[in-house]
């Protein structure tokens, strides 16, 4: 019984410790429920604090499921799309919105789901049906298992800073046509792949395009001047061969005939895809070129002005030169006469006779020929002229007018010199020009008065003229204005005669200057290329 008594006691033992034990477990499970329901009280709080801030913000926020439904819509959004939270949760945000993608929607759900997050430029209809243009940032939310749950999508609207952009654009856009119509210069690009030709306004004005026509490779060289053809061909071929930059002037011909004058301009360049192309402008020079040949017909005539004045100064020298083979003709002439009354005939005379009055006749046309030439205002015609040549024909023109000075005349001429391309009225015309300027110069000297006129080659293979004067030499403030239009130290002269000849040299590709002679006297010297090396030149 003792026994038994004990066994009970430690039955009801038992039971009590189980009993304490389930109540302490009820009061932790209490206790963990008290404190479960304040972390989710706590955490509601902080989600309606957290919907306040969101609310309270000028950007648009709201929240797209899985689904893209919309399940969160804050205060600005409702302002700006006009929606309010009640009718915007529950829809789908792309035909709540009637979105529009810069790219497709495949495309930028890939980009979120690979990267986390995109942003870019979309275009969303408000409930007005006016559009509205946001820069837009998606964000994706995950769930604790890191599955994709959720879209965040932060909205600012720019729309008015875009319409300003678009303003901008325009005004530019305008600016940059009304200019390329002021300068008659238009833009191109040249994709060399493709063979694509993309035209700006002025450029389809320019080659008389219908901008509703794609321009092509084909129709440009319908339009070139077949005589410039070559030059559009090169064109083509430098940019196969990768030319970084090309330069160059063709003309245009159109079917009624009229012709154009162009200057294209490009360089080489590589669009976003790698691809080579060409930007340039193209240039209509055709008033530019009519006014330079109007200009250049200008200065024909002025020189051909200024040959005139100078023969007119020669007068004396050219009828000395005329008159000396005239009169050579009526003694041969007398003399061959005489011969013809004698018996009986000495034929070997009378052909002598008759042969020498031919030789003088000749000798006379030539000196006419050459004064022919001086005064005609014929366009300038440029072929090879031996210098040293040149220089003896003028110097026989001028003798008399060096006699007249009582000057002497006194030539050094290289033999080895080159010939030189050049109009030979022209530099004849500066021959002259500065040999009759050096013996007005001496005219007042006392003592010798000696003009040389020297030709050699200069360190650079240039054909060297040189006329010295031995006269009282030029001021030195009136050296660096000699060759100025209208500047000169005669009074009776016009002041072109040296701005000419400078004009003609340089047109030839040469210079002219002055210095004084360490010895009294000054020296006008004048440099032209070779005809060799201007032709390659050319």
């Amino acid at each position: 019984m003792a026994q038994g008594a004990m066994r009970g006691g430690d039955g009801e033992r038992n039971r009590f410790m189980e009993q304490e034990q389930q109540a302490r477990l009820s009061r932790r499970l209490v206790v963990c429920r008290l404190r479960y329901a304040g972390r989710i009280k706590r955490m509601e709080q902080m989600q309606r604090d957290q919907a306040r801030l969101l609310d309270l913000t000028h950007d648009t926020v709201f929240v797209r499921d899985a689904t893209d439904v919309i399940v969160y819509w804050n205060h600005a959004a409702e302002v700006l799309y006009g929606w309010s939270k009640a009718e915007a949760t529950g829809k789908v945000a792309d035909d709540l919105l009637q979105t529009v993608f810069p790219a497709t929607r495949d495309e930028m759900q890939r980009t979120l789901l690979r990267a986390g997050y995109w942003e870019g430029e979309l275009t969303h209809t408000k409930r007005d049906g006016s559009q509205v243009i946001v820069a837009s940032r998606w964000t994706l939310q995950y769930d604790d298992r890191g599955a994709p749950l959720a879209t965040l999508e932060t909205n600012n609207d720019i729309t008015q800073r875009k319409r300003a952009e678009e303003m901008l654009r325009r005004s530019q856009a305008q600016y940059l046509a009304e200019a390329q119509k002021l300068s008659r210069t238009g833009s191109f690009g040249w994709n060399i792949a493709t063979g694509e030709l993309y035209w700006s306004e002025e450029a389809f004005a320019i080659f008389e395009h219908d901008p509703a026509n794609r321009p092509s490779i084909d129709s440009v060289r319908q339009r070139v001047h077949p005589e410039d053809m070559h030059i559009f061909e090169r064109i083509l071929r430098q940019a196969g061969e990768k030319t970084e930059a090309v330069d160059i002037e063709h003309r245009l011909r159109f079917p009624d005939g009229r012709v154009k004058y162009l200057h294209v301009v490009m360089h080489d360049t590589q669009d976003d895809t790698g691809n080579r192309q060409y930007i340039g402008a193209v240039m209509d020079i055709t008033q530019a070129k009519q006014t330079e040949a109007q200009l250049q017909r200008a200065q024909n005539e002025l020189a051909r002005a200024s040959r005139i004045t100078a023969l007119g100064e020669l007068s004396a020298s050219i009828a000395h030169e005329v008159g000396q083979p005239l009169a050579a003709i009526v003694t041969n002439g007398e003399a061959c006469l005489r011969w013809l009354r004698r018996e009986p005939l000495n034929m070997e005379e009378i052909e002598g006779c008759v042969t020498q009055m031919t030789d003088e006749g000749n000798r006379a046309a030539a000196i006419v020929q050459r004064v022919r030439m001086l005064m005609k205002g014929a366009p300038p015609e440029r072929k090879a002229v031996g210098v040293n040549e040149l220089i003896e024909e003028t110097a026989k023109l001028i003798r008399g007018e060096a006699e007249r000075h009582a000057s002497s005349l006194v030539l050094s001429l290289d033999p080895k010199l080159r010939d030189v391309l050049a109009d030979r009225v022209q530099l004849q015309q500066v021959l002259i020009n500065l040999i009759v300027n050096g013996m007005q110069s001496m005219s007042a000297a006392i003592g010798r008065r000696e003009m040389v006129v020297a030709s050699t080659i200069d360190p650079e293979g240039y054909a060297l003229v040189s006329v010295r004067d031995s006269g009282p030499g030029i001021s030195e403030e009136n050296l660096p204005h000699l060759f100025d239009a209208f500047f000169t130290t005669r009074g009776t002269g016009m002041g072109m005669g040296l701005a000419i000849c400078s004009s003609i040299i340089e047109a030839h590709g040469g210079r002219i200057w002055v210095a004084n002679n360490p010895e009294g006297g000054a020296t006008f010297s004048f440099s032209l290329p070779a005809s060799a090396a201007l032709v390659a030149l050319a």
